[in-house]
């Protein structure tokens, strides 16, 4: 028989796989609790939004508080790599243990040179790959002036206008062979090629002997520890896997007494909870959480779980949008209770809650822990203090308990 959970275990489960269930260590936050949390994570998502902090950085900040931004830069840039960039849910940073085998399963041909013409892409990337022989990174701007301009732009592509070269390396980062060093001030890819990132690899899938079954068994087993509890597309869309080779690994693993199927109350899907997976018996944390972060990756399982219906709103037109541009939704305890429409405005060391509504039912508290953790923020990104606009209906009990922080912890 299944095991049978309440939505409340379920979602405590869920907040647990993820690191949201405790209140966060009260003492300074250094590389190893950085580490550990990206191992608990699996990937984080890379967007070049920077309204706020790039999107990266924010999953840290919710599980962590207050930490060191350039631990991450560490992490990304020495030797051995504790993240490295790849496709995953999307552009991500990954754990370098995920990289062959995503390798035989990520298919994003739309991105690069797949329907260039085959002779021409050929030669350019035999020249991509002499250029950045000689262990100097370099971003597409400077391969291109280096190898001269190859004009064969792909117009029809999301607007992208890449030429040749840069669509080449978009094709030899899918294949493995090209990876990202670091990225710039303006947030472009320094290019080098992956054996230089993974000496002890190759820089190919040549280490291991290429086995799809068994990448993807790997693979649907570290989603559904990130998850801990959740549905065969859950767990495939956590590393934008096919569902159906997902179903067949997760058929795999439940054989393998790696996963369990379990019933959840008011979940009507077929649930599977991960054998290392911890149900908590009370949840205490709070976070405000990244648009692309982990535990919001899958809507319908974010709906299911928590009630809360969640769409990001940066491509809808203004008039249109229904809560702000960057909305954060804002975790207390086993809920999420309101979100919030951030700004760092930098120039004017403020950090700006644009709109704040809260969720139905929302505990009475929602106010005083959401200014908390404004401040908490505003503290991170070294911001002087939080100004709260008057939109939302969260927005008047906020800018009070905003104005009560500031005055008993100034920043």
């Amino acid at each position: 028989m299944h095991e049978s959970l309440s939505l409340q275990q379920a979602r405590r489960i869920a907040l647990a796989a993820q690191g949201l269930d405790k209140i966060r260590p009260a003492g300074p936050v250094g590389a190893r609790a950085v580490g550990r949390i990206f191992a608990r994570l699996q990937l984080v998502q890379i967007d070049s939004v920077n309204v706020l902090a790039r999107s990266h950085y924010l999953p840290f900040f919710s599980r962590l508080g207050n930490y060191d931004r350039t631990i991450l830069q560490r992490m990304t840039g020495t030797h051995p790599r504790r993240m490295m960039e790849y496709w995953a849910h999307e552009a991500s940073f990954i754990r370098p243990d995920h990289f062959q085998d995503l390798v035989l399963w990520q298919n994003r041909k739309w991105v690069g040179a797949h329907a260039m013409d085959p002779e021409l892409r050929r030669g350019v990337a035999s020249r991509v790959l002499e250029a950045l022989s000689d262990g100097r990174p370099r971003t597409a701007a400077e391969l291109t002036a280096r190898l001269g301009h190859v004009e064969d732009r792909q117009r029809d592509n999301w607007g992208w206008n890449w030429n040749a070269v840069k669509r080449v390396l978009e094709h030899l980062f899918e294949e493995g062979l090209v990876s990202a060093a670091s990225r710039t001030e303006s947030f472009e890819r320094r290019y080098t090629l992956t054996a230089r990132v993974l000496p002890d690899r190759g820089g190919s899938t040549a280490s291991r002997e290429p086995d799809a079954a068994a990448a993807m068994d790997r693979l649907i087993d570290a989603a559904a520890r990130a998850h801990g509890i959740g549905t065969v597309r859950c767990f495939a869309d956590y590393f934008r896997t096919p569902v159906r080779a997902a179903a067949v690994s997760v058929e795999h693993l439940v054989e393998a007494g790696r996963l369990q199927p379990v019933t959840v109350a008011g979940w009507s899907r077929q649930l599977y909870r991960h054998v290392e997976a911890k149900l908590p018996r009370t949840a205490t944390g709070r976070a405000l959480l990244s648009p692309f972060d982990s535990l919001v990756f899958e809507r319908r399982r974010l709906e299911a779980l928590f009630g809360f219906h969640y769409r990001i709103e940066i491509y809808t037109p203004e008039p249109q949008r229904r809560f702000g541009y960057y909305v954060l939704p804002f975790l207390l305890r086993d809920g999420i209770v309101a979100r919030v429409d951030l700004k760092a405005d930098r120039a004017g060391g403020r950090l700006l809650a644009k709109a704040a509504h809260a969720e139905p039912g929302a505990p009475a508290d929602t106010a005083v822990e959401l200014a908390a953790e404004l401040q908490l923020m505003a503290e991170w990104l070294e911001l002087e203090k939080v100004v709260v606009c008057p939109t939302g209906d969260l927005a008047p009990a906020l800018a009070d308990a905003v104005a009560v922080g500031k005055a008993a912890h100034p920043l």
